[in-house]
């Protein structure tokens, strides 16, 4: 018959460095890393005195932690201030010139931004912005002009205009691209909304 289930074994109680309990046969060597509390008896009486004592059941180590950091707070997380609509990014856009770049894949060639160009849509990339933000652009052809740029020298401007929506907003982008550079100057404009008939 196990010790565990002899009603007449006399246990101590124990307790480990983290301040954990736990009962043990009196008549034994305590286990590793457990020291007697000095409390003995029958079985129940040992586990009715370690529910009085251990009201805390967290390990020692745990409860340090938690006071230190209670001592210590975290510095406070500064509140998110609520963005100026003025200072939207379509309204940062729209304020002037903002450097751009073509921006294309895999490969930043002056072929493949003429491909663009002859498929009616090209990715301007607005640099000064946090990440820079890239737009598709749907040219508007009639307001466009290649006319004054040689592709195959990779020398001259091309002027784009298109129409995109940024952040619900109906908006127009106008880029002046350098071909030496694929690079140039760009902006946004606001598009007025069609009135209903």
């Amino acid at each position: 018959m196990a010790w565990e289930d002899d009603d007449s074994v006399i246990y101590k109680v124990v307790i480990n460095h983290e301040e954990q309990y736990s009962i043990w046969p009196a008549d034994k060597e305590n286990p590793l890393g457990w020291t007697s509390v000095g409390t003995s008896g029958k079985r129940q009486e040992c586990l009715d005195y370690i529910e009085k004592v251990w009201t805390d059941m967290r390990p020692l180590s745990l409860r340090k932690q938690m006071e230190e950091a209670a001592k210590q707070p975290p510095p406070p997380q500064p509140v998110a201030q609520p963005r100026d609509p003025e200072d939207s990014l379509v309204n940062r856009l729209c304020r002037g010139d903002q450097p751009v770049e073509v921006s294309l894949r895999p490969e930043k060639t002056v072929a493949a931004f003429k491909a663009a160009i002859d498929r009616g849509y090209v990715h301007i990339k607005f640099t000064g912005t946090s990440g820079g933000t890239e737009l598709g652009v749907r040219l508007d052809r009639a307001a466009s002009k290649v006319t004054s740029a040689d592709f195959d020298k990779g020398a001259g401007m091309v002027h784009v205009e298109g129409e995109l929506t940024l952040d619900y907003v109906p908006v127009r982008c106008i880029a002046d691209i350098d071909l030496a550079s694929l690079s140039g100057s760009g902006r946004l404009q606001r598009v007025a909304a069609a009135q209903p008939a």
